[in-house]
This record gives structure tokens, sequence and C-alpha cells, in this order.
């Protein structure tokens, strides 16, 4: 979907008890900018219900074309997903294309996407918005020459040329599901293996541009130095939509597992959602969620809210979170770094609380670890080896009888080695 260099109006339609509809409007103008778009002007409407056939009122769609006659903008962006029949009853009326807030997400989503795992997934949501949409996206692109299209240009009217491009979409949607559904069981696979590893999984999440990437950043050069293998990072929206996972060895040696994943926004794309669902399951398998929070935005808590509900949405509950407020050092009045209960406030830009981070993740994956000293037989190598690998082992003597080991490690490790347990 790309879009060219335009000129644009914005158009709300603020419901009943919609605390956060400025908040909302603010991030749309954000969200054009991160594709180039200039927005010259808004028009609001409070409506108890946005129109269903035509999202705001007959004499709102007036004044939406006056405007865009006076200003010259030539483009109109919608603050909500429109309907098929909302998006062919504006086209009709406005004259001028039209793209809703669930067209521009994907928009950047497509100039985002890095891997070929991404890029499939994004096309995918593209597609699935698109197919019932076409009727109404062809009106549109046929009037302007081309524009938002995802690769469904200005092919010619009729209906069997619809019909057609229907069929390609359809097959185009199911090749995806096929070859990502292959590239998830691959990463159950993955997960499956460090699963039984007994390294703790810590997943960053957050809201898009809370400072996930750079807090990840803080934490790989803190534990490996110069050598760190960091990760994209950006200040703008949606920086990373690829997850990254490291091993990441902290303090004395006890090493986790660290994934981040895509940013959240505000009414972020059903298609999309379910799109990414297969990368956001690594959350759902984590030990520790660390909640990511721009807690200089004076809209962090609505932030946290949609963060928390797109998790619930892809079967994300029951792991327990860890607060991070980044960015305190841009928020008033905010005394950090400080812990309070399972909450951090700190800056992942200039490492502020960073130190009292790793020591509180480890206390969180490490808390039900036991400290074992086993008695391994000379011709048991690879049990020793195996603890080397996966547990934290305190101290090696070697004595007549075999090797003893004294080691940190996780329930399950302890039963395996039950019957080689000297004491604990």
């Amino acid at each position: 979907m790309e879009l060219l260099k335009e000129t644009a109006i914005l158009v709300g339609v603020e419901e009943q008890n919609d605390d956060h509809f400025d908040y909302e409007l603010e991030e749309l103008k954000n969200l054009a900018a991160a594709v180039g778009v200039e927005v010259v002007g808004t028009v609001m409407q409070k409506l108890e219900r946005r129109h269903s056939t035509s999202y705001i009122g007959k004499g709102k769609i007036d004044e939406v074309r006056l405007f865009a006659d006076e200003t010259g903008a030539n483009l109109i962006i919608f603050n909500d997903e429109l309907s098929p029949s909302q998006l062919r009853n504006l086209e009709r009326d406005l004259e001028v294309k039209i793209i809703d807030r669930t067209m521009l997400i994907l928009d950047i989503f497509a100039r985002r996407a890095r891997t070929h795992e991404a890029r499939m997934q994004v096309e995918l949501a593209e597609l699935q918005y698109t197919l019932p949409r076409l009727v109404g996206l062809r009106a549109s692109l046929g009037r302007q020459g081309g524009g938002t299209g995802g690769g469904f240009q200005n092919k010619g009217a009729g209906e069997t040329k619809l019909e057609l491009d229907r069929r390609k979409i359809e097959e185009q949607i199911s090749k995806l599901r096929k070859e990502l559904e292959a590239m998830k069981q691959q990463r159950d696979i993955q997960r499956k293996q460090r699963s039984k590893s007994g390294t703790p999984v810590v997943s960053i999440v957050g809201y898009t541009n809370a400072g996930k990437s750079t807090l990840m950043n803080q934490i790989l050069a803190n534990a490996e130095g110069d050598k760190a293998k960091t990760v994209f990072e950006k200040d703008m929206l949606f920086a990373t939509l690829d997850t990254s996972v490291r091993k990441v060895a902290i303090s004395d040696r006890k090493p986790f597992i660290l994934t981040d994943t895509v940013g959240f926004v505000s009414k972020l794309p059903h298609h999309l959602v379910k799109a990414f669902r297969s990368t956001l399951e690594e959350a759902r398998e984590a030990d520790l969620l660390l909640h990511v929070v721009d807690v200089s935005n004076s809209e962090y808590r609505h932030m946290i809210e949609v963060t928390n509900e797109t998790l619930q949405d892809v079967g994300v509950e029951n792991v327990p979170v860890l607060y991070v407020y980044n960015k305190a050092d841009q928020a008033e009045d905010i005394r950090y770094p400080r812990i309070q209960d399972d909450q951090i406030w700190l800056s992942a830009k200039t490492g502020e609380g960073l130190p009292e981070l790793l020591e509180l993740i480890e206390q969180k994956v490490y808390e039900h670890y036991v400290t074992c000293k086993m008695l391994i037989p000379f011709d048991r190598g690879d049990l020793v080896a195996y603890l080397n690998d996966n547990t934290h082992v305190k101290t090696t003597v070697y004595e007549e009888d075999g090797t003893i080991v004294t080691a940190e490690m996780a329930e399950r490790d302890r039963k395996k080695f039950e019957e080689f347990i000297v004491s604990h």
C-alpha cells in the first residue's frame, strides 16, 4: 500500500464517553506523518454513534468536501476502520481519495517489515482487509489513478475483472496462511527446545515507541558489552516489527532468554493482530513480561489499557508482569530509579535504573530455583555438561567418587538429578 506524497484532512467521530478521542486524533496525525503525509486540517463530529452508512452526517460530508477544496487536500483519513458500504458511500459523495486508520497502519507496517515472515504477515492482513472492499477501493483508485492499493491498482471495471481479482486474492490468502503456519510450527519447535533447556523466558511488550528496543539494547549491552548483537531502535512509530530473541547472562551468569514484540497502538487492526498472532505467542509462553510504558506521555494509562487488551486478544494470560515506567527522565516530578511492588521507574536511554531492573528480573524468574549439591559419576560427563549449559553452577570439585557440582536450578532439573543429590 504505497501512499504518494499527499496532504490530508483527518476526520473523526467523538462518540459518547470517549475520553481518549483527542489523543487518538493526535496519534492519527503522527501515523500520517510516519508515511510522509502532511495534515492540513481536522474535521470532528460528536455523535451518539457513528453513522452506519456514511460514518459522519450529511452536513459534515459537505463540510469535509468544501474544506478539501479550500485547502487543496487530496486525501481524507478517517479515524476508524470504515465498513465496505461506508467506504463506497463516502467515495461517491466526497470524490477525494479516502483511507481509514486501518489502511494507514497497514501501510506503515508494510514499510517497516524487514523479515520475510513480517512481510508475509502484513500482506495477509492487507489482503484480508482489501477483499470485502474491492468495489469501493476500485472506485477510489480508478478516480485517483493509483495509490493505496496493495498491488490491486486500477485494473479496469466489470464484474468479471472483480471476480478474477477476488479469486486471486483468496488464493494468495490461502498460500500465505499455509506458509505462515509452517513458520509457526518451526517457531513452536524452537520454543519447546528453549523450554526443555529450562532457561527462563522474559518478553518485552508495550505500546509503540515506548522504548522497548532501547531497553532491550541496554540489557544486551550490560550483559555482553561491545559484543552485544543489538536490535534496531529509532524514535518513531513501529520501528520494530520483527521479534528478536537473544540469550542473556547477567550478574553471576544466570542466563535467560529475552524476546521483544511488535508495539501496539489504539485501534490496532483486527486482521493485523491475527496475522501477528504467532509472533506474539512469544509473550504467551514467557515466564515474565516486561510491560514497557512511556511514563512521560500524559496518556500512558490509556496505553497500558490498550496493550493489556491486545495481549488478552492473543491469549496472553496468567504471565507475571513487571511494569517498566520508561522515559522517567522526560517526565515531570517523577523520582527515579525507584521500585514499588512489581513496578519500576527508570530511563532506558540513560541506563539509570537498569541495574535495579536486572535485579528484579533475576528475583522474579529465579524465585523458585533451588541450590543442590550433587555427586556425578565420572562416566556421566553428559550430566556435568548439561548442568554447565542449563543451570547456574556455583562450584565444581573433582573427588575420588566423581564430580561434586553445586548448582542453582529449576525444580524440573532438580527432579532429573534427584538420585545424584547429596545435600540441598
